[in-house]
């Protein structure tokens, strides 16, 4: 396969890079934008000072929703990487129409829209007493959180030989043994990917929070929704900033496993 000209290489860097610029300077504005002194959001801020900072971390209310939105993130995520592990070993196994059925009903959650989502869960959580409660938000993003488990843990597979699963069970491999030694450690920048995708989607979530959370746990996202009805101080974009650095550092992490993992062994 030929490779394409230098300046069609060129001018295709350069146009995705405007693309990709068009589309995340604006998300970035709110950086500045936490550093106003003003009381009110100003861009650019006409003197900067970190005392929205401060007014972030003394708040408790504030703190408590960050908290929360941590819980929340690490509960769903746990659970989503342990369960979408499993389903994308198990679909592998799978052919035909079975593997195309089950692979959809996972993926649903992708597809539906979240408010209808959100009302279906909300409803399942007054039935059994969890609405409110921090793990009945942890399981409804959960339920969103998964395919990219299943999708993310998924490609991974495809990178696994099953020749390579046959030889360690021909010698004397056992079913554990083999997923130990051989799928896992072939699968984890799968897991990784697919883990940080989970975190992100369950920490940035509010529709499915604003149906789920109580008084007293209400995530991040929520309290950025209640406090832009109610006022638009720069304490809303300190914790946007927040939720942004997350973002960032949580795929350098993943970029850094997946990038260890496809580095050759000498």
């Amino acid at each position: 396969m030929s490779k394409l000209p230098l300046w069609l290489r060129i001018g295709g860097n350069s146009a995705a890079s405007l693309v990709l610029g068009f589309l995340v300077l604006p998300i970035l504005a709110v950086v500045p934008a936490s550093f106003n002194k003003a009381s009110f959001i100003y861009l650019p801020p006409r003197a900067y000072s970190g005392v929205w900072y401060e007014r972030f971390l003394e708040d408790a209310e504030w703190r408590t929703s960050l908290l929360n939105s941590l819980q929340v993130a690490v509960l769903a995520t746990a659970i989503a990487v342990v369960l979408g592990t499993l389903a994308a070993i198990g679909l592998r196994r799978l052919e035909g129409r079975w593997r195309a059925g089950i692979t959809a009903l996972f993926l649903a959650p992708m597809i539906v829209p979240v408010v209808v989502t959100a009302v279906a869960l909300y409803r399942s959580a007054l039935d059994v007493g969890l609405s409110g409660s921090i793990l009945g938000m942890s399981l409804g993003h959960m339920i969103l959180a998964l395919p990219f488990v299943v999708i993310n843990v998924g490609i991974a597979l495809r990178g696994v030989d099953e020749n390579w699963l046959k030889a360690a069970s021909g010698l004397g491999g056992g079913p554990w043994t083999v997923f130990r030694t051989i799928t896992l450690p072939n699968i984890t920048p799968g897991i990784v990917g697919g883990a940080v995708f989970s975190f992100i989607t369950s920490f940035d979530e509010v529709v499915v929070a604003v149906f789920l959370a109580g008084y007293s746990n209400k995530t991040l996202p929520v309290k950025i929704w209640e406090s832009i009805r109610l006022e638009f101080t720069p304490v809303i974009a300190v914790a946007a900033t927040m939720m942004i650095v997350l973002a960032i550092v949580l795929f350098a992490v993943a970029q850094l496993v997946s990038s260890g993992r496809e580095t050759p062994t000498k």
